[in-house]
């Protein structure tokens, strides 16, 4: 009977894929399911079975391993600093015009996906200008809207939501973090049933919440609302901003997941905060948490005009090594609940069965290290909290360390400081917990507490003033 279930799923994804109507411009918005969208993509791929991720319970029957002898399945990483000729990397110029590109195309065709050349323009509003306080600090609060160009395929409606605010008494123009999240203007109320990224003020004895560290160094910041511009989910793949490009067709192997999008969101979110005069467009940075700090190492790799990132407990599919086994898996990420952050062809590295046989994370041209030394030399800083508070072992605390000891050789390369460790990821271990390497613009942390950056802002301000020159005393 599964047999039966497994081959009728997937002859109707064969079905639904051959009534797709080949002119784009009278295409009807698809509202598949995720299931029905993930069997879509594997037929694509030639895919018959693909094997399941490890689960995060530990009586599961095919429980994660948290077993350390047993991690490194593939100890050897891609080499970072050697062109696929063989050619060793041994200058800046050979980075940016030979090798960094080589990687950038293995993570858009195999990981992350590819911007469609014709995505639409994005048209900002300021809905709401007011004045207001954030804690004791005066502030300048917008509420913006990006109305994404849909005149080629109206059925899709794409509206980016974001919140700016700045310090209302800066002397010159300031910094920004814009972190992924949702947010609202200061002193109004949020809608009934919202997500808040922080609700009241802080427990007592805690640090002051990340928007009041900032304004207090004499920064702005700002809120990118991720959902607007794509759904975190495969039955979304036909709407957002993917499914906009793609006129409701389901992606193709190479398109852009989520974790893409989102990116691309943030870049848009960025052209607009260049275009404000009371904002350093010299000095934004972006921040995420989880699935968003995921978002916000691809978003730091990819678009060079952000200056710094914080990458908050980002495990599989962000800082962490995909060819760790330890926790989270590259099965997870290929499975229905993930694979939509992913490029389509990412589901090769979970084949068990398939046209082209069976690959696993040992196959996977590039890796998490590469990922992060695409931010070099840019200020990068790589947060954790404890399993023992909420943080868990699920993420891999120790691939996400291991992953940035091996992106190293390419900040010193381009003439930045690295964490100061040796090369050797294999054998190198993480600092005890709340003791940073601070040192340099590659930087780790982890933090006593749990699931979220907070207790790593009061060190990653300072860090990042002193990296980017910015003189906290603007205010």
């Amino acid at each position: 009977m599964i047999l039966i279930s497994i081959f009728a799923a997937f002859f109707n994804a064969r079905m639904l894929y051959s009534q797709q109507p080949t002119d784009s411009v009278t295409a009807e918005l698809r509202n598949w399911t995720t299931q029905e969208d993930h069997q879509n993509m594997m037929m694509q791929l030639g895919i018959r079975k693909l094997r399941p991720g490890p689960s995060g319970r530990d009586n599961a029957p095919n429980p994660a391993n948290y077993d350390e002898s047993l991690a490194n399945p593939f100890p050897n990483l891609p080499e970072v600093l050697t062109l696929k000729n063989g050619k060793k990397v041994t200058d800046a110029e050979m980075w940016w015009k030979l090798r960094r590109p080589e990687i950038v195309e293995d993570f858009e065709r195999e990981v992350l996906g590819r911007i469609p050349e014709n995505v639409p323009q994005v048209t900002w509003k300021v809905i709401q200008t007011i004045e207001a306080k954030v804690g004791d600090y005066p502030v300048i609060g917008k509420q913006l809207v990006g109305h994404v160009d849909n005149s080629s395929f109206p059925s899709i409606n794409v509206d980016i939501e974001m919140i700016l605010v700045i310090p209302a008494k800066a002397k010159e123009p300031v910094p920004v973090m814009m972190m992924f999240g949702f947010g609202i203007l200061p002193g109004t109320q949020p809608p009934s049933g919202s997500k808040k990224r922080f609700s009241g003020p802080p427990p007592t004895g805690s640090d002051p919440p990340a928007t009041e560290q900032l304004l207090a160094a004499g920064w702005g910041y700002a809120y990118l609302n991720p959902y607007n511009v794509q759904a975190d989910n495969g039955a979304g793949l036909t709407k957002g901003i993917i499914g906009l490009v793609n006129k409701g067709h389901p992606r193709k192997p190479d398109d852009w997941g989520a974790l893409r999008a989102w990116a691309w969101g943030a870049s848009r979110g960025l052209d607009y905060l260049e275009s404000d005069r009371s904002i350093d467009a010299n000095r934004i940075g972006i921040e995420g948490v989880s699935r968003f700090g995921k978002a916000a190492l691809v978003t730091m790799a990819m678009d060079p005009r952000f200056a710094v990132v914080l990458v908050g407990s980002s495990g599989e599919g962000g800082a962490k090594l995909h060819r760790r086994n330890f926790g989270e898996a590259v099965e997870n990420l290929t499975g229905s609940g993930e694979y939509h952050w992913m490029a389509g062809n990412f589901l090769k590295y979970g084949a068990a069965e398939a046209d082209f046989g069976s690959m696993n994370a040992g196959d996977i041209p590039v890796d998490a290290h590469q990922l992060i030394a695409l931010c070099a030399p840019r200020p990068t800083f790589i947060s954790y909290g404890i399993p023992e508070k909420g943080d868990a072992k699920w993420l891999d605390q120790q691939g996400s360390f291991m992953a940035a000891v091996a992106a190293g050789p390419v900040f010193r390369l381009l003439g930045a400081k690295d964490l100061g460790t040796s090369d050797d990821y294999n054998s190198e271990k993480m600092p005890p917990v709340n003791v940073g390497l601070l040192n340099g613009q590659l930087a780790w942390r982890q933090h006593d507490g749990g699931h979220t950056d907070g207790p790593n802002w009061k060190y990653f301000i300072p860090w990042a003033n002193k990296l980017l020159k910015h003189n906290s005393t603007n205010r």
